[in-house]
């Protein structure tokens, strides 16, 4: 892990976001995840920096006096040692008349190029002026007036230093005092102190080290309930628990074979050299890793070669009849590969550690991950569990589902529910897959370590139960009419579209926010160098992209109608896991944009559900 340069209490020099100018601040903070200082400048204000924006006091002081400790007659006896003997007088007036013609055409160019870029920026008709004109409301208050007004000034002083720049008309000592310019005044007092950053995960999540000892045994025993549940002709929750089968019949080795078997199927499509490889959001080291992004022509693949297996007259109700037994291979496996995470962890170097399971807890960092990128070579562990095995084994359970449905009620074509079930997740699956590089900026990927929570949520909790609805219409079939399978479709293309949408919006304008298709998205910039959208869906709620998700996960279980609530325990578990993640995003934002983020939370007010929460 990168060392911290300055201590808490310290008074720098720190740069003003956007600018050149370098004022006096003191250190407040430091955040070891993202590796920003947290600093107060004279007027109240705080901002985070990175620590290329700050420079110690001593460097501008010992500049400064360097600059201005020769005397005059210093400075001209070494004009007149560095002339030419052989020179003659007369040509070195005609220089020196010469060098001062440069100098005034020099002038006159940077006053005549300062007042033209004031002239267009400032005479720039504006949004809200345009709206004005128009005869439309200002929804913009005073606070926002001003945060403009700023940016313009900003603008301003970036436009001149890149033209001055481009043109190389700056005179040696304005680029030689670029960067030192400071405040004289000096209000904050130095506090001394000798406390060093600490690498260790000091929030602990999921109710610590004895919340995450209990979900360990908690959510292999939930998919057990689940799926023990729906086989039951009356799955209503009065009915618990439900009887517990005999523990030999959980387990099988042909079954686990199988699993081991798609398992390594998809590893050897991952490891195929087909699809782009790009480079992952840099780590706290600077360095960025590689990824290759096939995961849609994996799926295509496995697709044709399920067609092969069903071509051969391959029983794929055997997923079905096994169901359980292939659930409990699942957990055992991702609790084994879980185990060799941890312990090939204890071995990893400090930077390669995950900034949320670095606790020094044993079972709280064996479950949130300790490692933040397992790799073997150059095959990544947690990118390859994340869409692979898991989602893909999604859309092989529902398919095997939809089969055992026409074979034990001899149907010659799968029920409009049945239907409808696959085909909304099938849509999911494979815009995930078609996505698959926005999968890099998310916090499973750039935040999380690789321990039982990822393992287990991504091979059995992913495949096991969101396959729930598929699981349950086979034992408990219901018949809907066409209209209500349009008003269910209807609903679940709504909530496709706000997730969709939402998603591009955010990655095209991660990727490249000078984009001109993105110019009509406002932003709030940050000290971060980032800004953060206040416009289209991420104006409407601050987290648009799980409010789609959630529409979606009603239109998945609506098709099971309403006898049960058990087809609706996703929706359920959705918003409980969303409302966490959100928090999570809350926390960390909120931590990473300091008062921008408030800005942000003021101007968007709502969290997931508008009007609501």
């Amino acid at each position: 892990m990168p060392s911290r340069k300055y201590a808490d209490g310290e008074v720098v020099m720190g740069r003003w976001p956007g600018s050149v100018l370098y004022y006096e601040v003191q250190v407040t903070s430091y955040d070891d995840a993202s590796h920003l200082y947290t600093v107060k400048y004279k007027d109240g204000t705080e901002l985070a920096l990175k620590e290329s924006d700050i420079r110690s006091q001593s460097s501008f002081k010992q500049r400064k006096s360097q600059s201005s400790s020769s005397s005059p007659s210093r400075r001209s006896t070494s004009r007149s040692r560095s002339r030419s003997p052989g020179r003659p007088a007369k040509g070195r007036r005609r220089s020196s008349s010469h060098s001062r013609e440069h100098k005034d055409d020099k002038k006159k160019i940077i006053q005549e190029t300062t007042s033209a870029l004031q002239v267009l920026i400032l005479f720039k008709p504006s949004e809200n002026n345009t709206r004005r004109y128009n005869g439309e409301p200002d929804s913009t208050d005073s606070n926002d007036t001003s945060s403009k007004l700023l940016e313009q000034k900003l603008k301003l002083d970036l436009e001149v230093e890149r033209v001055l720049d481009q043109y190389s008309l700056r005179s040696r000592r304005e680029e030689k005092k670029k960067e030192e310019i400071c405040s004289e005044k000096k209000i904050f007092e130095p506090i001394k102190t000798t406390e060093r950053p600490s690498s260790k995960t000091k929030e602990l999540e999921f109710g610590g080290r004895f919340g995450t000892f209990l979900l360990i045994f908690f959510l292999p025993a939930t998919v057990l309930y689940l799926l023990l549940m729906c086989r039951q002709d009356d799955p209503s929750l009065m009915n618990f628990p439900p009887p517990l089968p005999a523990l030999e019949s959980l387990w099988e080795a042909k079954v686990f074979g199988v699993f081991l078997l798609w398992f390594f199927f998809q590893a050897l499509f991952y490891l195929l050299p087909i699809g782009k490889v790009v480079e992952g959001l840099p780590l706290s080291n600077g360095r960025k890793l590689q990824y290759r992004i096939n995961g849609f022509y994996a799926f295509v693949l496995t697709a044709a070669a399920i067609g092969t297996l069903l071509y051969f007259q391959f029983e794929l109700q055997y997923l079905y009849d096994h169901f359980m037994q292939f659930a409990v291979s699942a957990a055992a496996f991702s609790m084994a590969l879980s185990i060799y995470l941890y312990i090939r962890s204890l071995k990893a170097p400090e930077e390669d550690l995950a900034p949320g399971g670095n606790s020094g807890y044993l079972v709280y960092d064996f479950f949130t991950g300790h490692e933040l990128n397992p790799r073997i070579g150059s095959f990544d562990l947690k990118y390859f569990c994340e869409l692979r095995p898991g989602l893909m084994g999604w859309v092989v359970i529902n398919l095997a589902m939809l089969l055992a449905e026409m074979k034990i009620h001899n149907q010659s074509m799968p029920s409009l529910s049945m239907i409808l079930v696959n085909s909304f997740q099938l849509l999911y699956v494979v815009d995930a897959l078609w996505n698959e590089e926005a999968v890099l900026t998310t916090m499973d990927i750039t935040h999380d370590g690789f321990g039982f929570m990822l393992a287990f949520g991504d091979l059995v909790w992913v495949p096991f139960v969101y396959s729930l609805q598929a699981y349950y219409l086979v034992g408990h079939p219901i018949a809907i009419s066409w209209p209500v399978a349009a008003a269910i479709t209807i609903l679940n293309c709504i909530g496709y579209y706000i997730f969709r949408s939402a998603n591009s919006q955010k990655n095209n304008f991660r990727r490249n926010p000078a984009d001109p298709k993105l110019s009509y998205l406002k932003v709030i910039p940050t000290a971060t160098g980032k800004g953060l959208l206040v416009t289209g869906w991420w104006g409407f709620v601050r987290h648009p992209n799980y409010l789609g998700d959630i529409i979606m996960a009603l239109a998945w279980s609506l098709p099971c109608g309403f006898n049960h609530i058990l087809p609706y325990f996703y929706v359920i578990y959705f918003i409980c896991l969303l409302v966490h993640r959100e928090a999570r995003d809350e926390h960390h934002c909120k931590k990473k944009y300091g008062l921008a983020w408030e800005r942000y939370c003021q101007r968007v007010p709502y969290r997931i559900f508008p009007y609501i929460y």
